[in-house]
């Protein structure tokens, strides 16, 4: 893998463009799972703004404030259809959890975060059912694979972000 920089002296984004692409991306996430038109018949697509947002959290902390998750889940719960509210209460819900899980752990490797961010979204993902679909629905077996697959998406969306975070610079 090539790891030499090319371009050394090249000028890193504007401070307020550096600050606004976590949030580009999140919200960029939120839309192509809510406008990427893919027929199914069961919906086995993750919560792709879920897992980029976790990703900027977990990867780069200080690239969102605290209460980003709110707005951004408010944009989420627009596009995606799901009962309005619902995203802003479960995504701020999982940016505390991480505040107190970054409080007993000092350093984190990825499989710790890997962890960390497959309990988020599984937890999402579970309460995100019962908040949007009545108790009798048999959805089970698409939850746990929708579960997996967001799971599995998250090397990934960490892999992206790095690139994303490595490109902008330093927000100053």
């Amino acid at each position: 893998m090539n790891t030499i920089d090319h371009q050394p002296f090249r000028a890193p984004l504007p401070p307020g463009r550096a600050r606004a692409v976590p949030w580009i991306s999140v919200l960029a996430a939120s839309l192509v799972g809510a406008v990427l038109p893919v027929v199914a018949s069961l919906a086995l697509l993750p919560p792709l703004g879920l897992i980029m947002l976790l990703t900027w959290r977990l990867l780069a902390r200080f690239a969102l404030r605290p209460w980003a998750a709110a707005p951004l889940g408010f944009v989420d719960d627009l596009v995606s259809g799901q009962p309005l509210g619902s995203a802003v209460l479960l995504w701020s819900a999982c940016f505390l959890a991480i505040d107190l899980i970054e409080q007993r752990l000092v350093f984190r490797d990825f499989w710790q975060d890997w962890l960390i961010a497959s309990g988020a979204l599984a937890f999402c993902l579970i309460a995100g059912r019962w908040i949007a679909l009545p108790f009798g629905a048999r959805v089970d077996t698409v939850l746990v694979a929708q579960i997996v697959i967001a799971v599995l998406l998250f090397p990934l969306s960490a892999r992206l972000v790095a690139w994303i975070d490595r490109k902008r610079g330093v927000a100053a």
